[in-house]
């Protein structure tokens, strides 16, 4: 046990080490991205409100709301998004851009999103993902941020094994799994390490592997398989079968298509309690138009189904809710966001905060643990060298000895 014990440590501490700067990174990172919906909601708060209507008002369609926000953009829209609430205005987005705000019932401007803190929170997330690699650098900060998450996630196993005291009883347990006061240097990071590591083990477990399927397409896969089902094709794959769709529709259709206020009438009227509806604004040669229905605030699958409509006819051609989809696609839908704890709403998002900032804490504790442990080694081999070293001198004296002979 205790070779074995001695084992796991040796090859905790290189990857703690080697990995630590890139752990670090992503963690402080995640930190900042905890409350990335919100607080853009929040920066958003003054230009995305208007005041209620009266019950009687017609709303204006959704092709002139896009049409108006259209001319306060160079780039085309790419989705437009409307909440249940009757005091808060329509949402045209134009890509990474701040969306346009437009009141649904004149048409009107209302106000633009901030784009500092888009940018802010885009940048973050660049770092978080690649390092804020750009262009074909990314394929290598991908696949460096990618190892380094499965070596966290190795650390994080190994370090519960490590945790785990020799002598299992409350007092051994008692003094790692709280903060001792007065400790100092080498004890008190140790203490850190472990009473931090213990509290954090499971939702950093959680936030990590769920980070796999995000970095690996493999892993992805290995989720569909462990359930039995075929995983999905790729998306390039994916993305030119639906491409050679859309031209297909494109040549064999005629011009008139139903307007996008018909098809947003229907959407509304699918399911009676959604919070908000996204409508993902077609290209000229798209032959569907697809909307989300979300009944939470977002970042939560189990709440969220996909209405597909037929362009020209308008007829639905899809509507998948959550509970359509196959085991495989369910649970790699919930670990698309059990990653950012968005799956459990503001709680899981606290929670994965937590945990981001506890790795934080344990890659600083690790790498100062390994710098001290180093810097130990040195001095005692320091130590068990210097006798040697005067026996040496007695041999070959040194300059000023030689000179004051003379």
């Amino acid at each position: 046990m205790k070779r074995l014990r001695k084992i796991i440590f040796w090859c905790h501490l290189p990857l703690g080490v080697t990995g630590g700067v890139i752990i670090l990174v992503m963690a402080v990172t995640g930190v900042l991205l905890t409350y990335e919906k919100q607080m853009i909601a929040w920066a958003d708060n003054n230009s995305s409100w208007i005041s209620t209507p009266s019950p009687a008002t017609v709303p204006v369609p959704i092709d002139t709301l896009i049409a108006n926000a259209q001319k306060e953009r160079t780039s085309a829209p790419t989705a437009v998004t409307r909440r249940a609430d009757p005091t808060s205005a329509i949402e045209v987005g134009f890509g990474r851009d701040a969306p346009v705000f437009v009141n649904p019932y004149t048409g009107e401007i209302v106000g633009s999103g901030s784009q500092r803190a888009r940018s802010f929170f885009h940048t973050t997330t660049d770092i978080h993902r690649w390092l804020g690699a750009q262009g074909e650098n990314r394929a290598v900060a991908r696949a460096i941020t990618g190892a380094c998450n499965l070596a966290f996630l190795a650390l994080v196993i190994t370090g519960f094994y490590l945790w785990w005291p020799k002598t299992l009883n409350w007092r051994a347990v008692k003094r790692i799994i709280w903060f001792r006061r007065k400790l100092r240097g080498q004890a008190r990071d140790f203490n850190w390490h472990n009473t931090i590591g213990f509290w954090a083990a499971i939702p950093l477990f959680i936030v990590v592997i769920s980070a796999a399927p995000i970095s690996y397409t493999w892993a992805g896969n290995l989720v569909y398989r462990m359930v039995g089902e075929s995983p999905p094709p790729p998306r390039a794959a994916a993305n030119q079968q639906t491409a050679d769709g859309r031209n297909k529709n494109a040549e064999s259709s005629p011009k008139a298509m139903a307007s996008h206020h018909k098809l947003w009438e229907s959407a509304t009227a699918q399911i009676s309690d959604w919070r908000s509806i996204s409508m993902r604004v077609p290209a000229a040669n798209d032959g569907r138009v697809v909307f989300t229905l979300d009944k939470s605030d977002g970042g939560q699958p189990q709440n969220r189904a996909q209405l597909t409509f037929d362009r020209q006819s308008g007829a639905v051609v899809a509507w998948e809710p959550f509970a359509t989809y196959s085991r495989g696609r369910q649970i790699r839908s919930l670990l698309r966001f059990a990653h950012t704890g968005e799956v459990a709403g503001i709680a899981g998002q606290t929670i994965a905060g937590i945990a981001s900032a506890a790795g934080a804490f344990l890659v600083w504790t690790g790498l100062a643990l390994a710098w001290r442990r180093l810097w130990g080694w040195r001095r005692k081999r320091s130590r068990q060298e210097a006798p040697r070293d005067r026996n040496l001198g007695n041999l070959f004296p040194v300059q000023a000895d030689i000179e004051a002979s003379e």
